[in-house]
């Protein structure tokens, strides 16, 4: 999720184990607590691209790091805190790493909720676990738990309704999460419905919202030949149209020995295409995310896209894209809100 979601979720952390001992410094050190794992990207200036993009969500983002990371974090507030009074208690060691244990397991269980996912098991494993029900930045279920900390924030740390506003932001994030998850298992019955109406031959498909809203969701169906494309809003009163994709996959050589090749094909857990662009260099596709504007041809149409180099006979990835092109933003975002109406 988008770094202002893991604030308020780490902070409503902190509220609830430190609250009534230190007030509003639970909320700021709970969401700084919150944010710790995604500073994992500060290590992407020393690393490739292909690199960064395998350490992201990865060890910063497991329950290994959740356990050795609380210890040492509230080890080190302990010792900042230690001789300071909050109603008569010093805050005692186990409870500071308490709360940094409950911000960064939240942090990284909030992100296996989305497309992108979390390497939770690192380092035994470097499979992500990703739920797909919601997407990085959703703004039904950040706004109100935002809310909810900031009535929090205006009580004073002895009133009993800090804790009960707490618990109705925490309540709130619960609810729509499941919400989410729930809509996906109805979305995924409509998909698999109109795969099987329109005779799709589907040996695998992988479905998810589009940014900012869990009401239009996209799906990426492969079989043996090529990928389909297809979007269903809630309010589609219409078919869903599905649009071919050829794969290409054989525009790269020697992909099984190629590192950039075999990280880019873990990332988009095989979900890929490979187009050759205008100036004559490759670019692998990541088809989870759908596309902007449905089909058509165009080197900028999908959402997360690698534009591969090549040297001494090995692939590297030469720039990373993610999002609209600039000056494309307010255009794209009319058209996604259109297509969130219906069709």
């Amino acid at each position: 999720m988008d770094s202002v979601s893991q604030f308020v979720l780490g902070a409503s952390m902190g509220e609830a184990v430190l609250g009534k001992r230190i007030g509003n410094k639970a909320l700021i050190w709970g969401g700084i607590a919150g944010t710790i794992p995604d500073l994992d990207v500060i290590a992407s200036p020393f690393m490739s691209e292909v690199d960064s993009l395998a350490f992201h969500r990865g060890i910063s983002h497991s329950i290994s790091f959740a356990i050795v990371g609380a210890l040492f974090f509230g080890w080190l507030l302990y010792l900042l805190y230690r001789n300071r009074k909050y109603e008569g208690d010093a805050v005692s060691l186990r409870r500071w790493q308490w709360m940094f244990f409950l911000a960064f397991i939240t942090h990284s269980l909030l992100d296996c909720f989305t497309m992108y996912g979390t390497q939770l098991f690192a380092p035994f494993t470097d499979y992500r676990v990703a739920f797909s029900s919601i997407s990085v930045a959703d703004p039904l279920y950040t706004l109100p738990f935002l809310v909810c900390l900031v009535i929090v924030a205006l009580f004073k740390r002895s009133n009993n309704k800090r804790q009960l506003w707490n618990y109705i932001g925490l309540g709130w994030s619960c609810l729509y999460l499941l919400f989410t998850v729930c809509n996906k298992m109805y979305v995924n019955t409509v998909f698999e419905e109109e795969i099987e109406k329109q005779g799709l031959v589907c040996d695998r498909y992988i479905l998810g919202p589009t940014i900012l809203n869990n009401v239009l969701w996209s799906a990426t169906i492969e079989n043996k030949d090529a990928f389909y494309q297809g979007q269903y809003s809630l309010f589609d009163s219409s078919p869903i149209q599905f649009h071919r994709i050829e794969k290409n996959h054989t525009l790269v050589d020697q992909t099984e020995y190629d590192r950039t090749i075999s990280v880019l094909k873990w990332f988009t857990a095989g979900y890929y295409n490979i187009i050759r662009r205008a100036d004559g260099r490759l670019q692998i596709n990541d088809l989870r995310y759908g596309t902007f504007r449905g089909p058509g041809d165009g080197e900028n149409k999908y959402v997360f896209r690698f534009i591969l180099g090549k040297r001494n006979g090995r692939y590297f990835v030469e720039e990373t894209k993610g999002g609209p092109e600039p000056g494309d933003e307010d255009k794209l975002m009319a058209d996604l809100w259109q297509r969130i109406k219906g069709q």
